[in-house]
């Protein structure tokens, strides 16, 4: 299951509005941002280190559709999954 800002939010006893108002005053970034960010990091380490596929490495984190993983993959990393896994 992929955590959004509420499950975020509900651990640090916060609303989700106002998590994100403090992430985005003091980093620059909401808490959307933060999760996708540290998502796109694991997918990173995955794409290099392992044979598996766009999909299974999407399903692992969490993402019930690959498309929706890949357009927020290629939304931080300026490429698709596959360009950047040819990259290594």
């Amino acid at each position: 299951m992929l955590h959004g800002v509420k499950f975020f939010a509900s651990a640090l006893n916060l609303s989700p509005h106002y998590l994100s108002d403090l992430l985005k005053r003091y980093t620059g970034k909401t808490t959307q941002e933060h999760i996708h960010l540290q998502l796109t990091d694991k997918a990173k380490a995955l794409l290099w280190s392992t044979e598996k596929s766009i999909s299974e490495i999407a399903y692992d984190l969490g993402f019930e559709h690959p498309s929706h993983f890949t357009k927020i993959f290629k939304t931080k990393t300026g490429k698709s999954p596959t360009e950047y896994r040819q990259l290594n």
